[in-house]
């Protein structure tokens, strides 16, 4: 028992040598500094004191306070070559293309022998365990599957690259409301996931919901909001929709032949056929465009999974669902400030906030508007939210309203775009708005082109002095055009020009429905 006091001191020593080497590992660590070991000119605090004696470290400068305009600064060329990418995935004449396929789709035997028919059976055999939709094999299948792979390659690839950022927020939408993942490839059927999308019938955005079916399923629709744009409340108002058609039918084809022309034309279509539940024995007696809606799912659906198999190169989008992140807006803001303050392009910010119709987020009591950014962008923006928010009360505050005034004194002028122009240089030089700009000249988009001429009402008074000096130009269109014909339609005119959409022989001739006179002649370029 005398042995136990001894054995306390030996522990007490061991963990008394611990301690010690602890702090001399620390101490190596910090670099403790004499005050024989400082260096003129450099800043210093006291560390720590030892037996009286002081030890020093340097002091580390606090972080400074980021100027989002010089911080967030792009390289030139970059970025120019994300527009052009950017703007090819964000296509227009795409979904024309896809909307024209659907409605008119041709089963007409096609002659692509890099796919044959045993391969196709084997391959709709395997996908058809893994999927609710029932996947055979039959003719008008392979027939289109093969005329896509021939002739769409190009714009599936498209898809393809896009969908990387469209999918994770659909994939995540659905399994909420345990709707087959597949669903996701009904988006690239409704509207080549185009935001914007709208059909002749007035059906918008990337699940192409109606006005009365997009409100009752919750989708806020107003002068600056459109929710059917917007990627993740719309796929929700989506899901909502196809839970309740498959409830009602029970069968997941019928329920994608539901949703694009509604549960009564597949009621009747069920009738007509003699009381059939198979999509395949009531197709003959659906719509047109029905018909050929849940092939082209199938169709694509396929081409989605043999990717890889069939060589396509899947291009990677501008960004990631998982490089971006939300904000919600505290104050009315417009995405130009937003793009002036953190130096974000204006196209990005389009892209990932398509459902603000005029590019304005509103503030509204009770509404939740959310502004969606880059990550790496986010954190800096919430850093100096204050500073945005004053940034933009101040730009509103400027608008005195002499804009309806300076128009009836006739101060419209025609500006020709130079070499190095942009938008935010020309709004500024004239004291307007980008989104103001766009408004005026119908563009679609913030590119240019050297020798485009745009309509501007300058705010600017010197600018207004200066651009009235100059002499009205008479110059005539003299850009190639076209005499509209009997039987020419939008869509058949934009097929006989490549490169050409709707949407372009719309904008560069001020129509806004799709009557075409004969005789009338269209311009196919902007000038």
């Amino acid at each position: 028992m005398r042995l136990l006091p001894n054995y306390i001191i030996l522990l007490f020593l061991i963990l008394l040598g611990l301690e010690l080497n602890a702090q001399d590992s620390l101490s190596v660590k910090t670099t403790r500094l004499t005050e024989a070991d400082l260096v003129a000119g450099e800043n210093y605090v006291i560390d720590t004191i030892v037996d009286g004696k002081a030890f020093f470290k340097k002091t580390i400068e606090p972080l400074k306070k980021i100027d989002l305009t010089k911080e967030l600064q792009d390289n030139a060329l970059a970025s120019e070559i994300d527009k052009k990418w950017m703007e090819e995935l964000y296509n227009t004449s795409l979904f024309d293309t896809i909307y024209q396929d659907v409605t008119n789709l041709k089963y007409e035997a096609v002659y692509y022998p890099e796919l044959s028919t045993d391969t196709l059976k084997a391959r709709l055999e395997r996908l058809n365990p893994r999927t609710p939709f029932n996947v055979e094999y039959n003719p008008q299948l392979e027939n289109l599957i093969k005329r896509w792979l021939k002739n769409r390659h190009q714009s599936m690839e498209r898809l393809m690259g896009l969908s990387k950022f469209y999918f994770p927020m659909f994939e995540r939408e659905l399994d909420n409301y345990n709707i087959p993942l597949e669903i996701k490839y009904l988006s690239i059927v409704e509207s080549a996931l185009k935001p914007r999308a709208k059909s002749r019938v007035g059906a918008t955005g990337l699940w192409q919901f109606m006005y009365a079916t997009g409100k009752q399923y919750g989708l806020d629709v107003s002068s600056y909001v459109d929710e059917r744009s917007d990627p993740i409340k719309s796929t929700e108002a989506a899901s909502k929709y196809l839970a309740k058609l498959y409830q009602i039918f029970g069968d997941w084809d019928l329920a994608l032949a539901a949703y694009n022309s509604g549960p009564g034309n597949v009621s009747k279509a069920i009738r007509r056929s003699g009381g059939y539940k198979n999509y395949w024995n009531i197709r003959p007696n659906l719509p047109r465009e029905t018909a050929g809606y849940v092939p082209a799912f199938l169709a694509t659906m396929y081409i989605f999974e043999y990717a890889k198999e069939h060589g396509f190169v899947q291009h990677k989008p501008q960004f990631n669902y998982v490089e971006t992140d939300t904000i919600q807006v505290k104050q009315m803001i417009t995405l130009d400030q937003v793009s002036e303050f953190t130096g974000v392009e204006m196209e990005t910010l389009q892209f990932l906030n398509p459902s603000y119709k005029l590019d304005v987020i509103p503030y509204i009591k009770g509404k939740n508007y959310t502004l969606r950014l880059p990550r790496n962008v986010v954190g800096a923006f919430v850093n100096n939210e204050k500073e945005m928010y004053a940034f933009a009360k101040a730009e509103f505050n400027k608008r005195e309203k002499p804009l309806p005034q300076l128009q009836n004194l006739d101060t419209r002028i025609r500006y020709k775009v130079r070499q190095g122009d942009y938008l935010g240089k020309i709004a500024r030089k004239y004291g307007v708005r980008v989104s103001q700009l766009k408004k005026w000249n119908g563009l679609r988009s913030n590119n240019l082109k050297i020798g485009q001429r745009l309509i501007v009402y300058p705010r600017n008074i010197p600018a207004i002095a200066k651009a009235s000096a100059k002499p009205k130009s008479t110059t005539k269109f003299n850009g190639k055009t076209y005499k509209v014909k009997s039987g020419d339609s939008l869509w058949s005119i934009s097929q006989k020009f490549p490169g050409i959409s709707v949407q372009d022989i719309k904008d560069w001739n001020d129509i806004s429905g799709n009557k075409l006179k004969i005789g009338m002649t269209l311009r196919l370029s902007k000038s």
